[in-house]
C-alpha cells in the first residue's frame, strides 16, 4: 500500500506542473482568440450600423470591449470582458520583432467619451463605416495590434489597412512568429 501512495505521489509531482502550464497556455490562446473575435465584432458592426466602432482595452483592468460611436460619444456596446488570470497586455521586453507586416506597438491611445483627449493606459482599434481601421483624425491606418502574453507566449492580433484580421503567436522569448 505505502509503495502505491509512494508511486500516486510522484505520478502527482510530475504532473501538476505541466498541467498549470498547460492551462496557463489554455488561457492565454482563449484570450487572443476572445481578442479576435471583438475585433471582428467591432469591424462588422461598424459596416453594419455605417457609424464608428472600437476595441477599447483598458491595460489598468486587463479588460476589454466593444464602443460604438453615438450621439458625439463612445458607449459601451458589448459589455466589459477581463483577460484571464497570468494573462495581461503586452508583448514582453524580449520580444522585439513583429508579424510579417505589421509594428511591435500596440494599437494607439484611446479617445475619452467626448472625442476630445487621450486616456492614458488604454489601446483603441478604431473602423470607420467601411469596416476600415482609422486613427482619430478618421485617415486608414496601415497596420493596428493588440498584444497579449502569458509571460511564456505572446499573441498578436493584428488588422491591416484592408481590414485582415489576423492572429500571431510566438514565444516570450524570441520573436518567431506564426499565424494561428
Amino acid at each position: 500500500m505505502l509503495m502505491v501512495v509512494i508511486v500516486t505521489g510522484t505520478l502527482i509531482a510530475f504532473a501538476v506542473p505541466a498541467l498549470t502550464t498547460l492551462l496557463q497556455s489554455m488561457r492565454s490562446n482563449g484570450d487572443a482568440r476572445d481578442v479576435d473575435d471583438v475585433v471582428a465584432l467591432a469591424k462588422m458592426r461598424a459596416a453594419a450600423d455605417f457609424t464608428r466602432t472600437r476595441v477599447y482595452c483598458d491595460f489598468s483592468q486587463e479588460t476589454f470591449e466593444v464602443d460604438r460611436w453615438t450621439a458625439g460619444a463612445w458607449s459601451n456596446e458589448s459589455g466589459t470582458q477581463p483577460l484571464s488570470k497570468g494573462v495581461t497586455f503586452g508583448f514582453g521586453a524580449n520580444v522585439t520583432t513583429s508579424p510579417s507586416g505589421t509594428a511591435i506597438t500596440q494599437a494607439p491611445l484611446c479617445y475619452d467619451s467626448g472625442d476630445a483627449a487621450t486616456v492614458a493606459n488604454t489601446a483603441c482599434i478604431v473602423f470607420n463605416s467601411r469596416g476600415i481601421p482609422v486613427d482619430h483624425s478618421g485617415a486608414p491606418i496601415a497596420t493596428d495590434a493588440l498584444y497579449v502574453t502569458d509571460g511564456s507566449s505572446v499573441y498578436g492580433v493584428t488588422v491591416l489597412a484592408t481590414g485582415l484580421i489576423r492572429i500571431w503567436r510566438t514565444g516570450a522569448t524570441a520573436a518567431h512568429w506564426a499565424i494561428r
